[in-house]
């Protein structure tokens, strides 16, 4: 179950820095006062994608 979770949030967080350029470089980017509906929608996928790829993860650590 540590295994899934420490997948978990590595995929989350991998996802998250693909989604957000991961360049580092916030200092140049204006900054909004929210984030826009579809940036949520899209956070969102990005998240249900993670839980889905650590459930994935688990049934086949579950298996060996």
């Amino acid at each position: 179950m540590r295994a899934g979770r420490a997948a978990l949030a590595l995929v989350v967080t991998a996802l998250l820095l693909t989604a957000c350029g991961g360049s580092g470089d916030a200092g140049s980017a204006p900054v909004s006062p929210g984030p826009a509906s579809t940036d949520v929608a899209h956070l969102q996928k990005l998240v249900d994608d993670a839980e889905s790829a650590a459930r994935s993860a688990e049934s086949a650590m579950a298996d060996d």
